[in-house]
């Protein structure tokens, strides 16, 4: 751990990072036993592969919560659920929309009624994937009872919100079964990225026959039937997830991975080292300050993109001393987001100062704030004064705590935050918890400040700033709550016109950013160590890789490590 104490100084330009021998020694310590162990002659630990079959392992990041697409939250489980369920319309190669159950699919002139032509596909026991399968689908994630955190996402459904209040009965959802492969959904605005929400595991189809009969328990690996390229074959709690090739699959014949394992690895070290000695294929868990030092040991290996995601910090509006907007605004002030993304990460992020990334599709961001200009001891300055005229200064110090998650990025800046506000006086604790035991305390406000990530689920803004809508229910992790930020985004689901809705969505975020209910910290990039044998690799900017379009050259070999 680098100390807090020297941040400042390291940023100052009094010092480096080694001047210190304690420093030092931390660092260089565990540097050199991380080069030992991965230059130490080891037999790569890998399952058999079946002779003639093709395996590819995945380290996945994070161990999942479900594996039910409607109680799913993480990209980790969004990996494994899209190799095991297609919806609607499903991922290309590069990240694009293409057909998945549905071959072809209408819209009506006002762009309230989608009608969707489902091909003749099966469920991998057989049993034929129907229209119907998607009205349970759909009223399933949206019952109060099935306590979905993505619920929300889907209130363009003309009744869903009335049913997901419990308001109203499932049969009022605007979903139905016109015949065995024809499905019509009518919403309450026009939508024109449904297509984009129908890849999401929110609109994935489950098995109404088998649902209905076991209950939650349908879920289990003994149990579960599936109608993507993948099925379910065991999860070993705290090893893998083993799926294996279903041969019903209506394209089985393009795909040509067998088996793909996807294992938890939170400790980004470990994950690099079982990638450079052929244990992983792929490994999504990448330290961001080992990048630069990766593209000149294993180039080859580095995938690195532009990324539809933000770092960024909440408040728990529900804690006295941050339903203060001065409170607010100081932290925000104060924060080095330069040092964090140049010095610190060093892995091609970008600071952030608004909320939705660049490269949002037809979006144009509100300006920056006036102070990103500014010095930062001129910030700084400004936020001890917002401080004092909320009533905190040495007299009266102000302690709050952050609750942030163990993996490495966090890990890393955690301490330069904790200093950045050490200087304008806050008193800021680090309290570290696995991810998701993080992410579960967020959604029940056991929290004060919350270090949180958030990547687009479809590219349109409204991707993130539904996220802050008071309706959003547990994302809204500090529970914001503004009728004219909600007003605004409720016109822009209501207008045709692209660049009016675009204004209405940047006129939201803007009062949303002065409001200050979070801080954005910066902009992520994607981070992937790929072994070059894997193809069918596509840079993307949702970094969506689906199992069925990779495939390993000399897979065999591959399960003997690097040479």
């Amino acid at each position: 751990m680098i100390f807090p104490s020297l941040i400042e100084e390291v940023r100052r330009g009094r010092r480096n990072l080694f001047s210190s021998p304690k420093v030092a020694l931390a660092i260089l310590v565990p540097a050199i036993l991380t080069a030992a162990v991965a230059c130490a002659p080891q037999a790569p630990v890998r399952p058999p592969c079946p002779e003639g079959e093709v395996c590819l392992l995945i380290g996945n990041g994070s161990e999942p919560a479900t594996l039910d697409p409607h109680k799913a939250t993480g990209t980790w489980e969004s990996r494994i659920l899209s190799d095991a369920f297609i919806g609607l319309t499903q991922d290309d190669a590069s990240g694009g929309v293409a057909p998945g159950m549905a071959e072809r699919w209408e819209v009506s002139d006002d762009g309230l009624v989608w009608t969707f032509y489902l091909r003749e596909a099966v469920w991998s026991d057989g049993v034929p994937v129907t229209a119907e399968d998607f009205v349970f689908s759909l009223r399933r994630i949206l019952l109060p009872e099935t306590a979905s955190e993505y619920s929300s996402l889907l209130y363009f459904i003309e009744g869903a919100q009335a049913l997901n209040e419990g308001k109203a009965g499932a049969e009022t959802l605007g979903v139905r079964a016109i015949d065995p492969r024809t499905l019509e959904i009518r919403l309450v605005h026009p939508a024109p990225y449904l297509t984009e929400v129908a890849k999401h595991q929110t609109m994935s189809p489950v098995p109404k026959h088998l649902v209905e009969r076991l209950g939650d328990a349908w879920v289990q690996p003994q149990n579960i039937v599936t109608n993507g390229p993948y099925r379910i074959e065991t999860w070993r709690l705290g090893d893998y997830v083993k799926m294996t090739k279903n041969p019903l699959f209506y394209e089985a014949d393009q795909v040509c991975v067998d088996q793909v394992y996807y294992y938890p690895t939170t400790d980004a070290a470990s994950s690099e080292r079982r990638v450079r000695r052929g244990e992983l294929d792929i490994s999504y868990e990448v330290q961001s300050n080992r990048i630069g030092f990766l593209r000149q040991e294993i180039p080859d290996y580095v995938r690195t993109h532009t990324y539809l995601g933000v770092a960024y910090l909440a408040f728990n509006s529900n804690v006295e001393p941050l339903q203060d907007i001065r409170v607010r605004r100081a932290v925000s002030m104060a924060i080095d987001r330069e040092f964090i993304t140049d010095k610190l990460l060093r892995g091609g992020q970008v600071p952030a100062y608004n909320y939705v990334p660049p490269g949002v599709a037809n979006y144009v961001s509100p300006p920056e704030p006036e102070w990103v200009d500014w010095s930062l001891e001129r910030r700084q300055d400004e936020a001890r004064r917002l401080l004092a005229q909320a009533g905190y200064g040495p007299s009266n110090p102000l302690k709050l705590e952050i609750k942030h998650r163990n993996s490495s990025d966090p890990t890393l800046f955690m301490p330069a935050i904790q200093a950045d506000l050490k200087q304008v006086g806050i008193d800021l604790a680090l309290a570290q918890n696995e991810v998701q035991i993080a992410y579960a305390a967020y959604r029940v406000r056991d929290f004060q400040i919350a270090d949180a990530g958030w990547v687009a689920d479809y590219n349109d803004a409204m991707s993130f700033l539904y996220l802050n809508q008071s309706s959003a229910g547990s994302q809204n992790y500090g529970d914001y709550s503004n009728p004219t930020y909600d007003e605004l985004l409720r016109k822009a689901d209501n207008e045709p016109d692209a660049e009016i809705r675009a204004g209405y969505l940047a006129e939201a975020e803007r009062i949303m950013l002065e409001d200050a209910p979070i801080v954005p910290v910066y902009f992520l990039n994607t981070k992937a160590l790929v072994n070059p044998r894997v193809t069918g690799w596509v840079d993307n900017i949702i970094d969506h890789h689906r199992t069925r379009y990779l495939c390993v050259q000399d897979a065999q070999s591959a399960d003997r490590g690097m040479k």
